[in-house]
């Protein structure tokens, strides 16, 4: 094809490199509108799953548009290395106090999910190097995780899009891996849910004897697997448990909630709906819908036990990113979540997230490509597998990519993923993603009529493909 019939050549590298992708021209609340590169087409529809999970208070907020306008104009940039910041002691001294009394002390502002990974690693290690414990340096993840796309992201997590880049990350000495939290698939007529959790428990342990416990630094979950996984959330008492081990070794427990936090569970952080001790996590990464797509934003929430430990040794982080606490973004994520708490948003949003997700699962109860409905009532996906026996289609059907196509045709954003199960190696020798599922992330200014829209455009998107397939 010529390069007229591909359409115009792309100059941003992303997506296909050399070809323009649909182009976002304008969105207003719950509605994005795009347009094809190629024809000019445009096309307006509901985001439901806000890019990445990113959206809170969806798009064009008037008050946070207002207010961008006016913190422009008295915002100035400072480098943490010399200068603080007064919006960042106010966004850390906010999100602190929006948290399980005790559970946090300090946070640390970042531009990125992948970027709050990489400082909580060094964070844990600096840890471990004030109490004169400097031999620990692994730290145990899961596979089938996502925890970013850097290189110590990458390193601890898992899946398809880490093959390519294996020679160059972390070695599997420094980030052994546990097995994937899948309950769906854990759970069986033989093995019930709390086997199951004591079955990953001993694995984890397993992995901290044979990887020398004194020289684990710590251990990252995702508190609610995301889209590397399909929405899985944990098995009761997982997360106590990891806790228990973890600090049973001198390890710390670091959770990611960068994709499944700040109300997506319906609570502000996801891990309080799982952990029934009313413990909280050592360090837990956050990002996403803090600034809700109209600033970049993400951060370290860090214990009391983790700060104590630093101030009492040197007292002193060395080094700095240039935009660490980016003043104007920390201003812009206070704002946004201000707006979330006066409003009751979250617990609003939530109602309406599990009446999609109830609704979708009753509407698909017969399917015979759903295996799955699960997840959070604002973050919550469908596996695409034989329900009967929960077997994956072969990655060549390409399941979920057909049915997000088609949830487009019909109205809505989606994100459909393969890699659910992990990879596989395809006649061409090259890795591929085993098991789709696909996702849905709404804003929290969803109500239900556009709920009813999302429903209706998602139950006809699976039944389009599952009468195309060769079942």
């Amino acid at each position: 094809m010529t390069k007229e019939e591909n359409g115009p050549e792309s100059f941003v590298f992303q997506r296909t490199v050399n070809e323009v992708a649909p182009m976002l021209v304008d969105a207003d609340g719950m509605y994005i509108t795009y347009e094809d590169p190629k024809t000019k087409e445009q096309k307006t529809v509901i985001d439901a799953m806000t890019g990445a999970a990113v959206g809170s208070l969806g798009h064009k907020d008037k008050e946070i548009v207002d207010y961008m306008g006016e913190a422009a104009k008295n915002s100035f940039y400072s480098f943490g290395m010399y200068f603080s910041n007064y919006a960042a002691e106010d966004l850390s001294k906010f999100l602190i106090e929006k948290s399980p009394k005790g559970h946090f002390s300090s946070a640390l502002w970042v531009g990125s999910g992948s970027e709050a990974n990489e400082n909580a690693l060094k964070i844990a290690k600096q840890y471990h190097n004030e109490r004169n414990d400097r031999k620990r340096f692994r730290f145990i993840s899961r596979k089938n995780a996502y925890h970013g796309f850097t290189i110590g992201a990458l390193s601890i997590g898992d899946g398809v899009r880490k093959e390519d880049f294996k020679q160059i990350l972390l070695s599997d000495e420094q980030t052994p891996k546990v097995s994937a939290c899948n309950p769906y698939r854990g759970i069986t007529k033989t093995v019930s849910e709390e086997q199951y959790t004591e079955q990953l428990l001993k694995e984890l342990e397993d992995t901290f004897i044979a990887n020398d416990p004194t020289t684990v630094a710590g251990v990252i979950f995702e508190t609610v697997g995301g889209s590397s996984f399909g929405t899985v959330p944990p098995p009761k008492g997982y997360l106590d448990g990891a806790r228990d081990l973890c600090h049973k070794y001198g390890a710390l427990f670091m959770l990611d909630e960068v994709m499944c936090g700040l109300g997506r569970s319906g609570n502000y952080h996801t891990y309080t709906k799982f952990m029934e001790s009313g413990n909280g996590p050592d360090l837990m990464t956050i990002g996403k819908t803090i600034g809700s797509g109209y600033v970049t934003l993400a951060g370290v929430l860090i214990s009391p036990l983790v700060k104590d430990a630093i101030v009492k040794g040197s007292n002193a982080v060395s080094g700095a990113q240039t935009y660490h606490c980016h003043e104007f973004n920390c201003k812009i994520g206070l704002a946004v979540q201000k707006k979330l708490d006066r409003d009751n948003l979250i617990p609003k949003a939530a109602k309406v997230g599990q009446y999609i997700m109830d609704t979708v699962g009753e509407k698909l109860k017969d399917s015979k490509i759903v295996g799955d409905i699960r997840g959070l009532p604002l973050f919550f996906s469908l596996e695409f597998c034989d329900p009967s026996t929960k077997k994956s289609f072969p990655a060549e059907w390409k399941v979920a990519y057909k049915v997000a196509d088609k949830a487009l045709e019909n109205g809505i954003t989606t994100m459909g993923m393969q890699g659910t199960n992990g990879a596989t190696v395809d006649a061409k020798g090259e890795t591929v993603g085993l098991g789709d599922h696909l996702s849905i992330a709404p804003a929290y200014i969803i109500t239900e009529k556009e709920a009813d829209i999302i429903i209706e455009a998602l139950v006809k998107a699976v039944k389009d493909t599952e009468a195309e397939l060769p079942l």
